[in-house]
């Protein structure tokens, strides 16, 4: 299945990052079967086209399937009425092999809407990278909405670079731009 990637529901200052997102108790983790319901909730209240369901499941081994997990203080309830749990937000990234120089890809990333502006976001970008690079991946990939400004913004203060523009990339018609990144560069930076 190939679903077209996310970017990040909102990019956040990384001056800012450890004191806020720290003091919030956050656990970037692995995300687990159990998180699926509140990884697809954000989904469903970030993007106007979700992915579905399944596609998540599918991914629940991937190497930077990453959530960040709020702890027992974060249980706001949503508009449908039920508890939004402890996931604060999640990333989803795989590493497809390539001749020795095997490419990471990040496919998803998502902040609730009640915790943005905390550094989530760009924390989970970060722990995905090294999750990445420690399953092999060398370059780094993603796609993003050519109207996310934000999110591009994030990227690019992370390292990632423009490399191609695609035409009609998501459902409705908008371009992405793929950003790429070396790894090494990024690391050592």
């Amino acid at each position: 299945m190939t679903t077209p990637s996310r970017a990040v529901s909102g990019g956040e200052d990384a001056d800012e990052e450890s004191v806020r997102d720290g003091d919030r108790g956050v656990e970037v983790r692995p995300a687990t079967r159990a998180d699926l319901l509140a990884v697809y909730r954000i989904e469903k209240s970030v993007f106007a086209q979700p992915w579905p369901f399944a596609a998540f499941e599918k991914l629940l081994d991937a190497p930077a399937f990453l959530v960040a997990d709020g702890g027992e203080a974060e249980l706001s309830v949503g508009a449908d009425g039920v508890a939004a749990g402890d996931v604060l937000g999640y990333v989803v990234g795989d590493v497809t092999p390539n001749h020795g120089r095997d490419i990471g890809h990040v496919k998803d990333i998502a902040v609730r809407p009640d915790a943005q502006g905390d550094g989530l976001g760009r924390r989970l970008l970060r722990e995905s990278l090294r999750e990445l690079a420690v399953a092999g991946a060398t370059v780094v990939k993603l796609e993003v909405r050519e109207s996310n400004h934000r999110a591009q913004t994030l990227y690019a203060d992370e390292g990632f670079e423009p490399a191609r523009r695609i035409p009609r990339y998501y459902a409705d018609g908008e371009p992405a731009f793929v950003m790429a990144l070396d790894l090494g560069s990024w690391a050592g930076g």
